[in-house]
């Protein structure tokens, strides 16, 4: 006879079945090994008390803080774009994707007045600081809402 999972079973021997605890006086006394008295010798308790709702709500931490819903636009500086452009070149949210100078343009783009620009640009599509405006509108550059 050939050996296939229908027909397996432990040899003889082998195989012990589970101790019957609690019926009679053969089966290990009359507590059952469960000691004398208290909860963890009733019958349905195993061994603790199960949590009710009220309690793991107050054992939860606190969430702390505070997240704002409003999207913070992908940053930019000046001195960046004078780096990373030429003259007379348009910036743009895509633009500024394009040279990987943000990694996404759903944001937003808002160009801030950090460091030096000397090129004439454009700008179109992105929210600009004042400084940065002040830096770009010196250069000659333009800057469209």
């Amino acid at each position: 006879m050939s050996i296939s999972l229908d027909n397996l079973t432990p040899s003889k021997g082998r195989a012990k079945g589970k101790k019957r605890l609690g019926r009679g006086l053969a089966s290990r006394g009359t507590t059952s090994g469960r000691g004398q008295k208290g909860q963890k010798s009733r019958s349905g308790s195993s061994g603790f008390k199960r949590r009710g709702l009220r309690r793991l709500i107050l054992s939860t931490p606190k969430l702390r803080g505070f997240k704002s819903p409003h999207v913070e636009a992908e940053t930019v500086n000046v001195g960046v774009i004078a780096e990373n452009y030429i003259k007379d070149e348009v910036v743009s949210p895509r633009t500024l994707k394009q040279k990987g100078l943000i990694p996404t343009i759903l944001k937003g783009a808002k160009i801030l007045g950090e460091g030096e620009i000397s090129i004439t640009v454009s700008v179109k599509g992105c929210s600009v600081s004042k400084s940065a405006a002040e830096k770009i509108t010196a250069a000659g550059g333009t800057i469209e809402a």
